[in-house]
C-alpha cells in the first residue's frame, strides 16, 4: 500500500495504525476509534506494524533487550508514542460535543487524514455537517478506501482537498456547502508542527476570517523548547529526527506564555490552553501502562472574538 501511494502522508497512516492498535489490544481506552483497522489491508496493517516495530532502536535503544520479539517491541512503541493522537483526538471530540451544545452546527476537520468520525458517530450527524480538509493525495487514497471498503457516504459529509501551502482555507471552503453564518467547530490535529510559522497564521486568519462569531477552533502545538537541544526531552528529540527521515520534518513551534497575545491579534480569544501538565491529569491519570503525555505538547482551543 504505501509504496503504490507515495505521496500519502506517512504520519497519518501511522496515527490511524496507532489508534486501531489501541483499539484492538489496550484497555482503558483513552480514545475508541474502532473503525481505524478498517483503513488497512490485512498486508498493509502488518507491513506498518513491523516497521514501526523496527523503529524501536532508533527510539528507545535502552530498550532492544528487554523487547526481544516484535510483539513487544512494537507496543512499547505504541504505547510511548501514540499518547499524541489518542489524547488530542478524545480532546477535540469532548470539545466538539460542548460546542454542539452551544450551537455548532458544523464541524471542519483540517488535515482529517484517516479520520473515522462521519462513520463512527452517525448519532452526531444528526446535528452537524462535517467537512474534511486535506490534500488531494491523503483524500484521494481516502476515498478509494471507502468504495473498497463499500462504506456509503453520508450526505452530511463533505471532502474537501486543499494544499495549505498554496490556497487559503477560506477560498476552499467557498467551493463547498459550507455556510459561513453557522456557527462552526474546527479541528486542526498533528498538523502545526510541519508548516512554517506563517501557513500556521495564515490558516487560523482565514478560519477567523471565515467562520462565524462564536466559532471554535481546537489545535495543538509544539512549545519552543522542543526546538532547543539543550531544553528538549529526549522523546521529542527521537520523534523529530525519525519524521525527519521520512520528509516530514517538524518545522514550527509556539510560546504558551505570548499565544493568547497573538491568537488576539487575529480576532481570536484563547479559551483553553492546556500543558502536558493538564493532559496527563485529565487523559491518562491512573494509567498502568506506558501510555502518557507527551513532553513540550499543548492543546488550544480559540473561539472566533469579532
Amino acid at each position: 500500500m504505501m509504496e503504490k501511494e507515495p505521496r500519502v502522508s506517512l504520519t497519518a497512516l501511522i496515527s490511524a495504525y496507532g489508534r486501531a492498535y489501541h483499539a484492538m489490544y489496550d484497555s482503558p481506552k483513552i480514545f475508541d476509534d474502532f473503525l481505524a483497522r478498517q483503513w488497512f489491508t490485512d498486508e498493509a496493517f502488518s507491513e506498518l506494524g513491523a516497521h514501526l516495530a523496527q523503529s524501536l532502536p532508533h527510539f528507545a535503544p535502552e530498550k532492544v533487550a528487554d523487547c526481544q520479539d516484535q510483539a513487544s517491541a512494537l507496543r512499547w512503541v505504541m504505547q510511548s508514542h501514540n499518547a499524541i493522537s489518542l489524547s488530542r483526538s478524545k480532546h477535540a471530540e469532548d470539545s466538539l460535543e460542548l460546542a454542539v451544545r452551544q450551537g455548532a452546527r458544523q464541524y471542519v476537520i483540517l488535515g482529517a487524514g484517516l479520520d473515522t468520525f462521519a462513520f463512527r458517530r452517525p448519532d452526531m450527524l444528526e446535528q452537524i455537517h462535517v467537512f474534511e480538509v486535506d490534500h488531494p493525495a491523503t483524500q484521494a487514497f481516502k476515498r478509494r478506501r471507502l468504495a473498497e471498503l463499500d462504506w456509503e457516504q453520508p450526505p452530511q459529509l463533505h471532502f474537501v482537498p486543499v494544499d495549505f501551502t498554496a490556497e487559503k482555507l477560506a477560498d476552499a471552503l467557498c467551493r463547498t456547502a459550507f455556510d459561513p453564518q453557522l456557527r462552526s467547530f474546527f479541528s486542526w490535529l498533528g498538523v502545526t508542527y510541519y508548516l512554517d510559522r506563517e501557513t500556521v497564521f495564515d490558516t487560523l486568519r482565514s478560519f477567523a476570517d471565515i467562520a462565524a462569531t462564536g466559532s471554535w477552533i481546537v489545535f495543538d502545538y509544539l512549545d519552543l523548547n522542543a526546538f532547543d537541544t539543550k531544553r528538549a526531552s529526549v522523546r521529542v528529540k527521537r520523534m523529530q529526527e525519525a519524521v525527519s527521515r521520512v520528509g516530514e520534518p517538524m518545522k514550527t513551534g509556539f510560546d504558551p506564555a505570548t499565544l493568547a497575545k497573538e491568537l488576539a491579534h487575529i480576532g481570536l480569544r484563547l479559551e483553553e490552553n492546556l500543558p502536558p501538565t493538564d493532559i496527563e491529569e485529565r487523559y491518562f491519570q491512573g494509567r498502568t501502562d506506558g501510555y502518557r503525555a507527551f513532553e513540550h505538547i499543548h492543546f488550544a482551543r480559540a473561539v472566533v472574538d469579532c
